[in-house]
């Protein structure tokens, strides 16, 4: 049975059958074990192979990437492997690592295993530090030339204008929002503007502690998965998501990120400047995702509180919030 995309279920035929079936056609025998993981953007599930070990298996969401973008994000992360820089790196079947099925393209991947990071834990974090900054290091070695970078544009205007265009925001509530949104984008303006000319360096791009599993005992630590948003950007991105809880725990934590980091990789203080500023742009972003999905029926079951009265009110809230935020003098390390 065919996979038939559509605008608004773009997996609407991807049934247990049809992810058997494309297992098959790289040669692999499934032995009928399947489970769904939880993935919204892409289509993700462990499988059973009847001689070899479990593995995972990933149904790109159509259209959004090229083939070129996600042969890209496999060179990355084999560049890392060989480094044995601890990442998932996509199985290799026929010589490729992407297929396609019935128009519906995967690649495959091995199955790890981990818990999540104990951030509170100063020598976790300096161990996650050490192993961003061997990403980097690698990320900086040449740029990406099929995948985008993160940059105000793309991840600021282009979804405000987006959410405009589609009339997500109840009308009674676009006034404010559009005019928290704009003042918060002229925030994000003066934010990297203080912070200057960076280098822009190959990411992870979405390094929170959901796509950092934790091996315990010997040999373990930490392995880095999901590059699907992997991108051009500054170091900082792939920092500032592993801080939590108030101002003064950010910069203890800051700290032991930092001092791992800089055993492979250095570090430009003035990218601080940009920590609220990223957060920001995730923030507008996110809605904006959340909006492009909105047809997809996994969206509307995993996401009810969304498109909301409600839901945008607290968005008015958060940006005021945020425009604050970029305003005081960034988190430096102590």
């Amino acid at each position: 049975m065919p996979a038939t995309a559509s605008s608004g279920a773009p997996f609407a035929g991807l049934t247990p059958d049809f992810v058997l079936d494309a297992l098959e056609s790289v040669g692999l025998r499934p032995d009928g074990r399947l489970l769904a993981l939880n993935s919204y953007e892409n289509r993700v599930y462990q499988v059973g192979i009847e001689d070899g070990p479990m593995l995972v298996v990933k149904f790109y969401r159509p259209a959004r990437w090229t083939d070129a973008a996600i042969l890209e994000e496999h060179s990355y992360t084999a560049e890392l492997a060989e480094r044995e820089i601890p990442v998932a790196e996509p199985v290799i079947i026929g010589g490729r690592s992407l297929h396609l099925h019935d128009g519906m393209r995967f690649t495959l991947f091995p199955r790890l295993s981990g818990r999540a990071p104990e951030l509170s834990d100063p020598a976790t974090l300096e161990w996650l530090g050490r192993f961003i900054g061997r990403i980097h290091a690698v990320g900086a070695l040449h740029p990406f030339k099929s995948r985008p970078a993160l940059d105000i544009a793309s991840f600021g205007e282009e979804p405000r204008a987006w959410l405009l265009a589609h009339d997500f925001i109840p009308a009674d509530i676009l006034p404010a929002w559009k005019s928290t949104a704009d003042q918060a984008l002229d925030g994000v303006r003066r934010a990297f503007d203080r912070a200057g000319k960076f280098a822009s360096l190959r990411l992870h791009g979405d390094c929170h502690m959901g796509n950092v599993l934790w091996q315990q005992g010997a040999g373990g630590g930490p392995q880095f998965v999901d590059f699907d948003d992997a991108r051009m950007g500054p170091a900082i991105q792939d920092l500032w998501m592993l801080l939590s809880g108030e101002r003064h725990e950010q910069v203890g934590q800051l700290a032991d990120i930092l001092a791992g980091y800089e055993d492979f990789m250095d570090f430009s203080p003035r990218e601080l400047h940009l920590i609220e500023a990223l957060r920001t742009l995730r923030l507008i972003h996110y809605s904006a995702w959340l909006a492009r999905r909105w047809n997809d029926p996994a969206f509307t079951a995993a996401f009810p509180w969304f498109n909301t009265q409600h839901y945008w009110q607290d968005r008015v809230l958060e940006l005021r919030e945020q425009i604050a935020l970029m305003d005081e003098p960034p988190l430096w390390p102590a």
